[in-house]
């Protein structure tokens, strides 16, 4: 991916609006093989540490899936998205607590 597009990414994956945020997460998800092993580990930790305070269940989803998809490249290990772990499980509804818990356990 040029790094152009790399930097859009990343600032969709930031924004302070959740719709963008859920559809940058979707977006990291079709190009999966348009990234460097550095992009994929780098959208990874951006994607787990917004998703450590994300407040929209819909939105966390999407976030979660991506990050599962990028885990899948062989590019990100658990290292990468250790900011999982500040996701507070109890408040999450039990389909997303198995989500955090599935990518702990990679």
């Amino acid at each position: 991916m040029k790094s152009r597009e790399f930097i859009d990414m990343a600032r969709k994956i930031l924004d302070a609006e959740s719709v963008v945020r859920e559809r940058a997460a979707d977006e990291v998800t079709d190009r999966l093989n348009a990234y460097s092993p550095a992009q994929a580990s780098t959208l990874a930790t951006l994607l787990s540490a917004v998703a450590a305070s994300e407040k929209e269940n819909s939105v966390l989803e999407a976030e979660l899936h991506a990050i599962l998809e990028l885990m899948s490249t062989g590019h990100v290990v658990l290292a990468h998205v250790a900011q999982l772990r500040e996701i507070q499980l109890g408040e999450l509804p039990p389909e997303l607590r198995e989500y955090v818990n599935d990518l702990l356990e990679h």
